[in-house]
């Protein structure tokens, strides 16, 4: 109930709050993340599966497995690449190389056959070749682009160029600080991960696209009224749809963080890690980005042209000189003007009073 009512106040524009005036805040916090994403590319990188980079994956499952003794027996089995040895659960154990020869193979798998006590055929292997690995890294970079592609041109048609432009830019922001977030986390970029990179491109846009139809809405023969400026109906329609962000966000969010938390944290599962990962940083980031840098940047684009800031200044004018202070200003001028007169023409002659005699 106080949510709701929050809502009606904030719909209705009995309270606002002033999202667009302080862009450059939320403008420098998206690009604090955006530099911290970077470095962290830049240093760490992202750590490709073996879909991507191909290689060779060993999978045992012993109830006295551990990432040491994993390490040890690639070691003693000739393996002299760089590996990734992940425990997953309490009892299975995920050790990733680069592409190794088939002799190699045979020989990784004795030695964890005898360091886990376990037989050499219930360990398993999967080989992927380097060749599929850029094929479907060129897929998934074609199938990116192509999105956006066909995404900015829906905008532009359905709403307008600039609506398009700042869609893209928050797309953009929400993808590239999930990616760095992911390179900082140290998590492998599996098909999951991509999959679910392309969700929060569907979620980014769809609570922009729902912003953007209220910005519309307010804006529509906005230069006739000229009641308020660009800006202050951009951010009421912030307001009017901040609760209904809200309310979808945190209910998208609970399961992808069930799934995070519960699915890859206690159950071990690494294909639910990488996907719910990858959703529960893009549906905030989302989120974020609709209200703090989507619109905030829509309001600076238009506020730009000369149409919009004739409109601002008209808006200023009517707010700083309201008809009480023009009738104030004018009885001045009368006042002075009429004084003005008197002066010119001196004291005025009063008649004398006859006195009358009974």
């Amino acid at each position: 109930m106080v949510l709701s009512g929050i809502g009606g106040r904030l719909y209705r524009g009995e309270t606002s709050i002033d999202f667009i005036a302080k862009r450059r805040r939320w403008y420098a916090f998206s690009g604090l993340l955006i530099v911290i994403s970077a470095i962290a590319l830049g240093t760490q990188g992202l750590k490709l599966g073996i879909e991507f980079k191909g290689g060779s994956v060993f999978t045992v499952q012993s109830p006295s497995v551990s990432v040491a003794d994993g390490q040890s027996a690639l070691k003693s089995a000739g393996v002299t690449t760089e590996t990734i040895v992940q425990k997953i659960g309490s009892n299975k154990l995920r050790l990733q190389t680069s592409d190794l020869p088939q002799s190699t193979i045979s020989a990784a798998r004795t030695a964890l056959s005898s360091t886990f006590k376990v037989d050499a055929s219930n360990i398993d292997v999967q080989t992927v070749g380097p060749s599929w690995g850029k094929e479907i890294t060129h897929k998934a970079i074609y199938g990116l682009l192509g999105f956006l592609l066909v995404v900015m041109l829906y905008l532009a048609m359905a709403f307008e160029p600039k609506m398009a432009i700042s869609a893209i830019v928050a797309v953009i922001h929400d993808v590239f600080i999930t990616v760095g977030i992911y390179a900082l986390v140290g998590f492998d970029v599996t098909p999951a991960t991509v999959i679910g990179f392309l969700t929060i491109l569907g979620y980014s846009l769809y609570d922009t696209v729902v912003v953007f139809d209220k910005v519309r809405e307010n804006t529509k023969g906005i230069t006739s009224t000229a009641k308020q400026t660009y800006s202050q109906a951009a951010n009421l329609a912030v307001n009017q749809t901040l609760v209904r962000s809200f309310n979808t966000s945190l209910i998208a969010l609970l399961p992808v963080a069930s799934i995070l938390f519960v699915g890859a944290g206690l159950l071990g599962a690494g294909t639910l890690k990488d996907l719910s990962l990858a959703l529960f940083i893009g549906l905030a980031t989302g989120t974020y980005s609709s209200i703090f840098v989507a619109t905030p940047l829509l309001a600076t684009l238009r506020e730009r042209e000369p149409a919009m800031q004739a409109l601002a200044k008209r808006v200023a004018v009517r707010g700083t000189a309201p008809e009480s202070s023009i009738d104030k200003n004018t009885a001045g001028v009368v006042t002075s003007t009429h004084s003005k007169e008197s002066h010119e023409r001196g004291p005025r002659n009063q008649p004398k009073r006859k006195s009358r005699r009974r």
